[in-house]
C-alpha cells in the first residue's frame, strides 16, 4: 500500500466454490465506511451458491474522500487506485479461468459508483453490472468519452427518486451513457425509498445470475 496507490494491495474476502467449480464470479464493491466483509450477506440474499463472490477492501473503508459529484482531481489518488483495484480483481479472475462474460460487477452507493465507472472505462463485455444507488463519477458536464463496446452487457441501475447522495438525474445520465456503449440497460427508480437496497433490486440481480448460470454450466472438475 502506498500513498499514491492506497488500495493496492488490500484484503480480498470471498465466499463460494473455487474458481474451477464456479459458474462465474461476482465482484462485490462496498460503500463508504463499510467493509468487504459487510458485502458477503448479499451472497446469501442472491441465493446463487454456485457463484464465487469476491469483495475487495478499500483502505480506510473509503474508496475516495469526497462526493462522487466532486471534481475528479479532488478524489485522487483514491479514485484511480480504487479503479485499479477493481480491474485487478477482474483481471485476476480472468487469469484464473473465469471469462469476462461470466464476471458480474455489483456495488452499493460509493461502491456502485466505482463499479459503474470501472465498467465504462474498461469497455468490454462483462456478465453484468449491477449498481444499487450509484451513478457515473464526476461533476455535471463531465465528458463521457469512453472507448470500447460493452456488446450487450446487462447493466442495472436502481435508486430512489429522493436519494440524498445520488441525484436521480445522474442515474438517468448514466443509463444513457451505457446505452451508447452498447449495454442492455435496466433502470428502476423507486419513489420515496431511502439510501438502501430493496427486494426488487435483489430479485433482479438474482435473476441475472440465474440466467448467466443457465448459459454456462458449472465447470465441474473430475
Amino acid at each position: 500500500m502506498t500513498h499514491q496507490d492506497p488500495h493496492a494491495p488490500t484484503p480480498l474476502v470471498q465466499r463460494g466454490p473455487s474458481v474451477g467449480k464456479a459458474t462465474g464470479a461476482v465482484v462485490l464493491v462496498h460503500g463508504r465506511g463499510a467493509s468487504a466483509q459487510s458485502m458477503l450477506p448479499l451472497a446469501d440474499a442472491l441465493a446463487q451458491p454456485e457463484w464465487l463472490y469476491v469483495a475487495p477492501q478499500a483502505a480506510g473503508h473509503t474508496w475516495y474522500p469526497y462526493s462522487f459529484l466532486a471534481p475528479m482531481p479532488h478524489n485522487e489518488p483514491g479514485l484511480s487506485s480504487g479503479l485499479r483495484r477493481v480491474n485487478t480483481v477482474i483481471d485476476d479472475l480472468i487469469d484464473e479461468g473465469i471469462p469476462a462474460a461470466q464476471i458480474v460487477l455489483l456495488g452499493f452507493s460509493q461502491g456502485a459508483c466505482l463499479a459503474l465507472e470501472a465498467a465504462a472505462r474498461r469497455g468490454e463485455r462483462l456478465g453484468g453490472v449491477v449498481a444499487f444507488s450509484g451513478g457515473l463519477i464526476g461533476p455535471p458536464e463531465t465528458p463521457r468519452d469512453y472507448d470500447g463496446d460493452l456488446s450487450g452487457t446487462p447493466v442495472f441501475l436502481g435508486c430512489s427518486d429522493v436519494d440524498a447522495h445520488i441525484p436521480v438525474a445522474r442515474v438517468h445520465e448514466s443509463a444513457e451513457v451505457f446505452e451508447a456503449l452498447g449495454a442492455e440497460v435496466t433502470t428502476r427508480i423507486y419513489p420515496g425509498m431511502g439510501h438502501t437496497i430493496n427486494a426488487d433490486e435483489i430479485a433482479f440481480a438474482r435473476g441475472l445470475l440465474a440466467r448467466l448460470g443457465e448459459d454456462t454450466p458449472i465447470n465441474a472438475q473430475t
